[in-house]
């Protein structure tokens, strides 16, 4: 085999080093810059002036972003600290406000009027309601309290209405007021919600049922209020969501805060509640421990629509019972109630001792996470009119704990009073173990079966309000101390679907008891005529000469 050698090509330069040689080509010129001449070193000079030009356009384009982006924070700071007065602020005389706004630029988006607003504004309690006449200022109010902390980023609000289509009005407001009051606030359609510059957020729902409370399970919220609270049926809801109520933050004060009309589904629980606790515009603390408040609202508190007169007179066209509402602000009606024939001074009468002698009978709506009631009556036999004398309305009672309280406030009593029971309560749902009618039974108490036809019973109950002629009382009169079939038969409402029926909605375990009572048909016998039944059915002897 031949070894091939490689050929290897020489390059050489010549001696000013411009030019490369190679042994088997032409002589070309060197690529690249010539070292250490004239020319190289302009060029180089040049380039990085262009580099050095470009650094200080960036600076530039820098400088320009960073002014514009300290002048938005200037913006939003200026929003946060000059359109919303701070507590020490609001202390201070009008003119030096006047001159903090002048200083600032800003203006007064919202001012509350003297009296009943600003007190509503400024109450620290933990749990306020604002209500009364119509026209007063309250929705406005509603809107602009949880504005307060709205320069938190932890401050979460929760604005309510019983229904979505109630709420547009409110945010409609809102829409008006928000961006007034912090520039660069943002309403985001889908949620119902606004948000703030500093990350705070107020959002708006609905409560349309009980069961909705759960749509916010889990949230947090340092506001809550609700508008219209007497729309909810009952309490459940309003404790529900103050369990919501919580905040990391400890500079935020958590609050509770509803508006209201007299009137309405939930008028009964919300007088209990807040009217009925104390006295208007005084603190007191509620059985759960919260500070509570009634502020009442008149019409003549805001003289935006107070001083024509228009919207006065309007109310006074109203129907008696809703001009009294809605003019007066008086809790003591009832819109829409069942019974307008009712009057404290006609069917409640003070307690007296019942003659031993009277017939006796009870009526009883049985619940468990619902109150049961049970009503006691006699029978006055000289009018037959129904007094009823006595009441059990308690909630959380099992079958036997009911049977054993009926005993025990039966105590005094003669002998044992027959009665009826809410046939539900005799009812087997799925288990065989005894109902509720039966535990009753099982425990001495002489009931039956009631009879539940509600268009007769409440037809039964107007005729035994009605007073009759020359005989100076109606046929149903109630001892004072009977404080829930009172208030239920003051306030219980109209159904909206069937105007011969109440509100099944409503609280109504009294009104229940009632009915039922009333439709067992109780005797209403004389003892003379009772004594001469009792005669007629002596034993005859079958053998009159032996007698026997």
């Amino acid at each position: 085999m031949v070894d091939k050698k490689k050929k290897i090509t020489k390059d050489l330069t010549n001696v000013e080093k411009d030019y490369i040689l190679e042994e088997s080509k032409p002589t070309k010129k060197k690529v690249g810059r010539p070292k250490n001449s004239e020319l190289s070193n302009v060029k180089l000079a040049l380039q990085a002036k262009r580099k050095l030009d470009k650094k200080n356009q960036k600076v530039k384009k820098l400088t320009r972003s960073l002014a514009r982006v300290k002048k938005e924070v200037q913006k939003e700071e200026k929003a946060l600290t000059s359109n919303v007065l701070t507590e020490s602020e609001t202390k201070v005389l009008p003119d030096s406000i006047q001159e903090h706004l002048d200083t600032t630029g800003s203006y007064v988006a919202f001012m509350p009027n003297e009296g009943p607003q600003t007190d509503f504004l400024a109450a620290a309690e933990k749990d306020v309601l604002y209500g009364g006449a119509a026209g007063g200022g309250k929705s406005f109010a509603m809107l602009i309290d949880p504005l307060r902390h709205c320069h938190i980023k932890e401050h979460r609000a929760l604005i309510l209405r019983r229904s979505m289509p109630e709420l547009r009005e409110l945010i409609d407001k809102s829409r008006e007021l928000y961006p007034k009051a912090f520039k660069g606030a943002k309403f985001r359609e889908v949620e119902k919600l606004w948000s703030f510059p500093s990350g705070a957020k107020i959002e708006f729902g609905f409560l349309e049922k009980d069961a909705d409370v759960y749509r916010y399970q889990g949230q947090a919220y340092s506001w809550i209020g609700f508008d219209e609270i007497t729309h909810l049926p009952t309490e459940f809801g309003w404790n529900y969501l103050a369990s919501r109520l919580r905040t990391t933050n400890p500079e935020l004060e958590t609050y509770l805060r509803c508006t209201a009309n007299p009137g309405g589904v939930g008028a009964q629980w919300v007088k209990k509640r807040y009217i009925e606790a104390s006295e208007p515009n005084t603190t007191f603390k509620g059985t759960d421990g919260l500070t509570r408040k009634f502020i009442p609202a008149l019409l003549q508190d805001n003289p935006y629509l107070a001083e024509d007169g228009e919207y006065e007179r309007m109310l006074q066209s109203l129907p008696a019972v809703q001009r009294r509402q809605l003019l007066e602000g008086n809790w003591d009606v009832a819109e829409g109630a069942a019974f307008a024939e009712f009057a404290t001074d006609v069917h409640v009468i003070p307690p007296f001792e019942l003659p031993s002698w009277w017939e006796r009978v009870k009526g009883i709506d049985y619940g468990y996470a619902a109150e049961s009631c049970c009503l006691w009556g006699a029978v006055d036999p000289d009018d037959k009119t129904i007094i009823i004398y006595r009441e059990l309305y308690r909630k959380g009672l099992t079958g036997e704990a009911l049977a054993d309280t009926i005993t025990q406030m039966e105590e005094n009593e003669i002998k044992s009073i027959p009665g009826v029971l809410d046939t539900a309560a005799w009812a087997r749902t799925g288990y065989t173990g005894p109902t509720i009618g039966e535990t009753l039974v099982n425990r001495g108490h002489k009931l039956r079966r009631a009879d539940k036809n509600r268009i007769a019973g409440k037809t039964q109950i107007h005729e035994h309000l009605r007073q009759r002629e020359g005989a100076g009382r109606p046929r149903l009169q109630i001892f004072s101390n009977c404080v829930n079939l009172i208030k239920e038969l003051q306030g219980i409402p109209l159904s909206k679907t069937n105007p011969e029926d109440v509100d099944t909605k409503a609280a109504d375990h009294a009104y229940d008891a009632l009915r039922y009572m009333i439709m067992s048909r109780p005797k209403l016998d004389h003892p003379y005529d009772r004594m001469l039944r009792i005669k007629s059915d002596i034993y005859q002897p079958s053998d009159n000469s032996f007698g026997y």
